[in-house]
């Protein structure tokens, strides 16, 4: 997941991604300060270690 957070104007918005192509897109287009996040969750099936 990717998180756009912006601030314009004393004012801080948050919008979600799906894909790093469609925030990257996203992000030209939003004014104001801004930062690209990507969120990471230790608990999706790509980090679970198989039993030995």
């Amino acid at each position: 997941m990717w998180i756009i957070t912006r601030y314009i104007d004393s004012n801080i918005s948050m919008f979600e991604f799906e894909t790093e192509k469609e925030a990257r897109e996203a992000l030209k287009k939003i004014e104001g300060y801004k930062i690209l996040t990507e969120v990471i969750y230790f608990n999706d099936p790509c980090f679970q270690q198989e039993a030995a």
